[in-house]
């Protein structure tokens, strides 16, 4: 089973024109373009566009957000019920948060995704898709150890390798729960009522850890500030660290990321200098800096 959204917007253009389409058809303002990631993202006023390839039908994203918010949490509301778009290419509108630049409260989110963890899988969405971690392409490491080949040096893939061994039964998946799947903190606004947790493509049964994971080593890897998985942790009601499972899956996702940050650096050299970043950690290099994600 394929995540709700799992491959990138290659082609702008096509995105662009259903955006501009998509805002026509709800009488909407011009659409300005933030962002592009696995989805292209909008404003139109006081409208979010999400302009994605989703690999279920895309109105189950707008029933997911019913779900969520009959559950207390706090998740961004469609302002149309309603989707635009064909050919796999689709559009859905959504309310426009304005962040109060406040500190992340990371107390509360870690207490929504406890609430996250108590969802029942069958109270969600039916098309809405729930796969496993195993499922994930960038999760097939010896895959993508073959597609970079000689792009690694022997003391990086030795580094790597190692990791991906250290872990041998991470796909394991005792005690899976519903898990939000991609927690940091680009995926948190702070609104004026308090965080409110988006980007719910990645959704997936996992044990707990996986939602964990990405904050564990925060602060270590990827120059966040110190004590938010603390804090996180203290919201959940608990420290996950030292638990097998989400140590493992703590070290493979920075595996994983380093794997696609050279993927994407053999195909756009603008991508390389982080690759470079990345893997000087893998050659345990003394003075390895903190990755970025972009």
């Amino acid at each position: 089973m394929r995540p709700f959204v799992d491959r990138p917007i290659t082609d702008i253009g096509a995105a662009s024109d259903l955006a501009v389409q998509a805002a026509a058809h709800w009488e909407l303002p011009q659409p300005v373009l933030l962002r592009v990631g696995m989805n292209a993202i909008y404003r139109s006023g006081d409208v979010v566009l999400r302009v994605s390839e989703p690999s279920a039908p895309a109105s189950a994203s707008l029933q997911l957000a019913g779900r969520l918010l009959e559950a207390g949490l706090r998740v961004t509301r469609p302002v149309r019920t309603d989707t635009f778009g064909e050919a796999g290419l689709y559009a859905t509108a959504w309310e426009y948060i304005e962040s109060t630049d406040e500190p992340i409260d990371w107390r509360a989110v870690g207490a929504m995704v406890r609430t996250v963890h108590c969802l029942d899988k069958d109270d969600l969405p039916s098309d809405y898709p729930l796969p496993r971690p195993a499922d994930f392409p960038w999760w097939d490491f010896d895959a993508l150890l073959a597609q970079i080949g000689d792009e690694l040096d022997d003391d990086a893939r030795r580094g790597i390798e190692q990791a991906v061994g250290r872990w041998p039964d991470w796909a394991h998946e005792a005690g899976a729960v519903v898990c939000h799947g991609d927690v940091h903190p680009g995926n948190v606004i702070m609104g004026s009522d308090g965080p409110i947790l988006i980007d719910w493509d990645l959704m997936c049964l996992a044990p707990p850890g996986w939602d964990h994971a990405p904050l564990m080593t925060l602060a270590e890897r990827w120059g966040g500030e110190p004590g938010v998985y603390e804090a996180y942790a203290d919201g959940y009601g608990s420290s996950l660290r030292s638990q097998p499972s989400a140590e493992a899956f703590a070290e493979l996702r920075l595996v994983a990321a380093t794997l696609m940050r050279v993927r994407a650096g053999m195909r756009n050299a603008a991508a390389m200098p982080e690759a470079q970043r990345r893997l000087s950690y893998w050659r345990g290099e003394s003075a390895a800096p903190a990755w970025q994600a972009q």
